[in-house]
């Protein structure tokens, strides 16, 4: 009895990043573990285990991505600032707003 509640292992989400270093160490071909987030922790995990993995949703993307996509619209933006461009500075403000709350739900 006891010797089954050792190996039963929570789910890798609901682990935690420290949890997630610690199981990645132990498997020889991940390098680079401390470097690494949560969400990378998992995936490396999984495909190491052999665990498929669900697709991202066409309109999923990740924190990372969008946070690039940010700065690519405020360097835009400031652009068109520079350029007097009010209308278009406008824009890419939504733009930006709209991607920022995306982080906060994906997060």
């Amino acid at each position: 009895m006891a010797d089954e509640k050792k190996t039963k292992e929570k789910p890798l989400e609901k682990m935690t990043s420290k949890e997630l270093r610690v199981i990645a160490l132990e498997v020889p071909e991940i390098t680079g573990v401390h470097g690494m987030n949560k969400p990378e922790l998992i995936s490396i995990i999984k495909k190491a285990r052999g665990i498929e993995e669900k697709a991202l949703k066409k309109g999923d993307s990740t924190v990372r991505e969008i946070k690039q996509k940010i700065n690519e619209l405020k360097m835009k933006r400031k652009e068109a600032k520079d350029a007097d461009d009010a209308k278009k500075a406008s824009q890419l403000r939504r733009r930006i707003t709209r991607l920022k709350k995306k982080t906060r739900r994906a997060a």
